[in-house]
């Protein structure tokens, strides 16, 4: 049975979206650009951008699982992997902070 949605909603997820693009693209690539080895900051720019790709990629991934998964279930699989790369972050910060040498 499908469900209609209000072209409201769309806009603002959209509208959501790029903004938060517009305030994370920046300080990514300002980040990389200032952490990166004198020879290696092009190098660094394109990973920066293959991350957002697989980031990409993986939304399609799980998009694709919509229709295959109750959403119940789709839903808490995000979520578990969510709050596991969340785990996963804290863990590490540290580290990346030693290693940052203070860059801010």
């Amino acid at each position: 049975d499908a469900t209609k949605v209000s072209v409201a909603w769309l806009v603002v997820t959209y509208f959501l979206h790029t903004c938060g693009e517009l305030a994370l693209s920046p300080v990514g690539l300002s980040s990389m650009t200032k952490l990166a080895p004198a020879g290696r900051v092009g190098q660094m720019m394109g990973v920066w951008f293959i991350a957002a790709a697989l980031g990409n990629l993986f939304a399609g991934l799980v998009a694709g699982n919509l229709e295959v998964l109750p959403p119940s279930d789709l839903f808490r699989a995000v979520a578990i992997f969510a709050s596991a790369a969340g785990v996963v972050a804290l863990a590490v910060s540290p580290w990346v902070k030693r290693l940052t040498g203070g860059i801010q």
